[in-house]
């Protein structure tokens, strides 16, 4: 029942993220509201490091992976996932993000050796095409200055920044580092990168915005970013990793159902192909070899069942 209840709150939160992500966008600085963003993330982790009070002393090789992971996981793929809602819609950049779990597996095969299984290559090729599917029209009209494929680049460039972020924490996982300790001085450096980067590139410094904003601001800080992240880690734990990985299918359902309501999301032939196909691509990545064949072979004494009984099946 506790696994549930992690389960059912990390789809919910993250696949409303996207949404709210939408009221950051226009008043403030995309790079200026992540440094909020993260200043308050790493505000929160600190004061939970202080109250369980775990070993936070490293190596300086383990620092440089801490940046790492601060670059790839709490800056870079954000800067670049909150500039594609500039140009596509929360449910179209979130569909585009699932494929996070195809570059997960292909960059542990080039970083780790793990071996890819066939049934990857087979779900890989379906997300691929559900993605071509989605966005048609624009590739019909290859053309960077058309916003839709700027954004659909800018998604799937930040997906795969994520997924080298995935990776360091795997090393540092490896290294026998706590998820606490490794997210706790990640969110530091990257709230201290994002400031840098502002300074650095004279963004204008403002707290004039809406009340929607902050609300949003504070949704994603809290609950997107320490809930969520504390909710997934668990569930890691509890469940494992391979269950634990049907969130990434899953959040997707949450985003296009908010952005049909509240952003006016349009479906078309080529929408329902293309979202089907990646949910179907990502179900085939996670779902092991064994269990498919079970479904088959169930699926073909059923068949033949209803065949020697002559019924037609309902």
């Amino acid at each position: 029942m506790k696994s549930a209840a992690l389960y059912i709150t990390t789809v919910l939160i993250w696949g409303s993220t996207w949404l709210a992500i939408e009221f950051q966008l226009g008043d403030i600085a995309v790079e200026l509201s992540l440094f909020y963003r993260f200043a308050i993330a790493a505000l929160l982790m600190w004061l939970y490091v202080a109250y369980k009070k775990p070993d936070m002393r490293f190596s300086l090789i383990d620092h440089g992976f801490f940046a790492l992971l601060a670059i790839c996981n709490f800056a870079l793929n954000y800067l670049m996932l909150y500039w594609a809602q500039n140009y596509l819609t929360s449910a179209m950049t979130s569909i585009a993000f699932s494929l996070l779990l195809v570059m997960n597996i292909v960059n542990t095969r080039l970083f780790f050796g793990k071996p890819i299984s066939k049934r990857i290559y087979t779900g890989a090729a379906l997300a691929v095409l559900g993605i071509t599917c989605l966005f048609w029209p624009q590739l019909q009209q290859f053309d960077l200055s058309n916003g839709a494929l700027v954004g659909l680049l800018l998604a799937l460039g930040g997906t795969f920044v994520a997924s080298l972020g995935n990776m360091v924490s795997v090393r540092n996982s490896r290294k026998q580092i706590g998820v606490l300790q490794g997210n706790a001085w990640g969110m530091l450096y990257s709230a201290i990168g994002l400031a840098l980067y502002v300074l650095m590139n004279d963004v204008q410094f403002s707290l004039n915005a809406p009340t929607s904003y902050w609300l949003s601001l504070l949704y994603l800080s809290i609950f997107g970013t320490v809930i969520a992240f504390g909710c997934y880690f668990a569930l890691l734990k509890n469940i494992g990793p391979e269950k634990a990985s049907y969130v990434i299918v899953l959040f997707p359902l949450v985003a296009v159902t908010l952005s049909s309501f509240f952003e006016g999301f349009e479906w078309h032939a080529n929408t329902f192909a293309g979202f089907s196909l990646v949910l179907l691509g990502n179900a085939i990545v996670l779902t092991p070899t064994k269990r498919i064949n079970a479904f088959l072979a169930n699926r073909a004494i059923a068949n033949r069942a209803i065949a020697k009984s002559g019924s037609v099946p309902s």
